[in-house]
């Protein structure tokens, strides 16, 4: 299964679910797709959709899905990290009046680069390729979310030993 979710942003992300509906129905995709529109206006005809799901069913279909499909919002892509997955992740674009800003392309493409969990889709045209390899290029990629914590936590840890060690 795949999960698409576009978040809870006032400005419709049809490009997206549009282009999803379209590799469904050319048979590109073959199968089962459930999307998040959000407030998006264009409603699929050959995916289950609904505006939004209740946060429990978003984390099962996440769980679930083979590969989930979110825009750039932080809070969705993350959620898919957190269960050890690599999202697909489809920033919003201010030039498609989808946003009121670029942030959501910059920021991926920050996360991207420095921690090397995520999939950028910069062009849309490039998404179909990346659902059809995708097994291939999440292979040779770091899955899930590295926490600061947990590294600061094992670091000071071996100081405080190599301390107590020496008293």
């Amino acid at each position: 299964m795949i999960f698409v979710t576009v978040g809870t942003h006032e400005q419709p992300f049809n490009r997206l679910i549009e282009y999803i509906d379209k590799l469904k129905e050319k048979g590109d995709i073959d199968e089962e797709v459930i999307i998040q529109t959000g407030y998006s206006t264009y409603e699929p005809n050959y995916c289950k959709w609904s505006k939004l799901f209740p946060y429990s069913e978003m984390v099962k279909m996440v769980s679930e899905a083979r590969i989930v499909i979110t825009h750039g919002g932080p809070s969705s892509f993350i959620m898919s990290l957190q269960v050890g997955k690599i999202p697909v992740v489809v920033p919003r674009q201010k030039q498609f009046n989808e946003h009121v800003n670029n942030h959501q392309m910059e920021f991926s493409k920050a996360v991207a680069e420095r921690q090397g969990n995520i999939i950028v889709i910069e062009k849309i045209d490039e998404l179909k390729n990346i659902i059809l390899n995708y097994e291939t290029i999440v292979d040779i990629m770091p899955a899930g979310l590295k926490s600061n914590n947990e590294t600061f936590n094992k670091k000071f840890s071996v100081i405080v030993d190599e301390l107590v060690k020496k008293n």
